[in-house]
């Protein structure tokens, strides 16, 4: 069984958590987003498994306290990069879900017209840039992002999402090089979920701690427990705090693990039954589901109700999305530029 070093999180040495008007209002908010996302992915699976779907499906089942803990931490005008695995980050960053799901099924109805796709959706009207499906191609997007707000005098901040396998791509270390020689307000959101594809960091990496490579940048790098949305996002914010005030990037290393495979129909003979059943027993869904209902932010019918509903959203989402008509191929060169 592999935990890549699990930091200790607020569920294993049980703290107790705020039960404010504050509090309770973005544990709701929270909460409701986690379990929409698990939705989205769960429901999405189903589809695919029906052949209803065009394309793979890059499952984010499992990380939604990584996506949610950030972007809680967010403002609308900030931005962020994501990658092939982006619903989570989608959601959490405020795309509309039935827009967000007719464009997952390449649908005329989606948010990009069903130009992005799975892998390549984006909202500029709240701060997505976009998804991207090369390894790493989105981190020097984000840097460019964040020299943005530099050249106008914004205290925006980017975020730049990515899994370990790009901590290895050049294009992340190019990116860190300049985020930290610049001073741009660029935080480095690194999901380690152990697995680039189906293999191990540890066979592909000596060093298996992300988080310490910004040592060699001259910026702060933290390990988080991602299945822990609290701690995700203390960190997040205190990242978010830095970057506004002018002080810098910030890189987050997110250990957290991806239920199911690389892609749907995976079977997942690269890990043994036993880690899988350590990192289900950590599910951050369930964990944060546990922590609201000890804190009285939902009582449990309340919270029964509030996921019926999610669910129902969920559905009405693909139904919309399959009921959709496909782009008209005359529109194909809409939104196209040449110099």
């Amino acid at each position: 069984m592999s935990s890549s070093k699990l930091p200790v999180s607020r569920s294993q040495v049980g703290e107790p958590v705020g039960t404010g008007d504050a509090d309770i209002s973005s544990y709701r908010q929270m909460y409701t987003m986690m379990y929409r996302i698990r939705q989205c992915e769960e429901q999405l699976n189903a589809v695919f498994a029906r052949n209803l779907f065009p394309g793979y499906i890059h499952s984010y089942l499992g990380q939604e306290g990584c996506a949610v803990g950030v972007c809680s931490a967010l403002r609308k005008d900030d931005c962020i990069v994501t990658t092939h695995r982006g619903r989570g980050h989608y959601l959490a960053k405020g795309m509309q879900l039935k827009p967000m799901m007719a464009e997952m099924f390449g649908r005329a109805t989606g948010v990009c017209g069903g130009r992005g796709g799975e892998m390549h959706a984006a909202d500029p009207a709240v701060g997505i840039l976009g998804g991207n499906g090369i390894v790493g191609g989105g981190i020097p997007y984000a840097a460019g992002a964040a020299y943005s707000a530099l050249l106008d005098g914004s205290d925006r901040v980017t975020v730049a999402f990515f899994g370990e396998g790009a901590s290895n791509q050049g294009s992340f270390h190019e990116a860190m090089n300049i985020a930290a020689a610049w001073n741009l307000p660029l935080m480095f959101v690194c999901e380690n979920n152990l697995y680039g594809e189906m293999t191990p960091l540890k066979e592909i990496s000596r060093e298996t701690d992300i988080a310490k490579r910004a040592i060699g940048y001259g910026v702060p790098g933290e390990a988080v427990d991602g299945n822990d949305v609290l701690a995700v996002r203390e960190a997040a914010r205190k990242a978010v705090a830095r970057a506004r005030a002018g002080q810098g990037p910030t890189l987050l290393e997110l250990k957290t693990y991806r239920r199911g495979g690389h892609f749907q129909g995976d079977p997942c003979n690269y890990r043994t039954r036993e880690e899988e059943a350590y990192w289900k027993s950590r599910d951050p869904v369930d964990l944060f589901r546990a922590v609201v209902l000890k804190a009285g932010v939902f009582s449990e019918q309340e919270i029964l109700s509030v996921e019926a509903a999610l669910t129902t959203e969920i559905t009405e989402a693909i139904e919309f999305a399959l009921a959709s008509p496909d782009p008209v191929p005359a529109d194909a060169l809409d939104h196209v530029y040449a110099l």
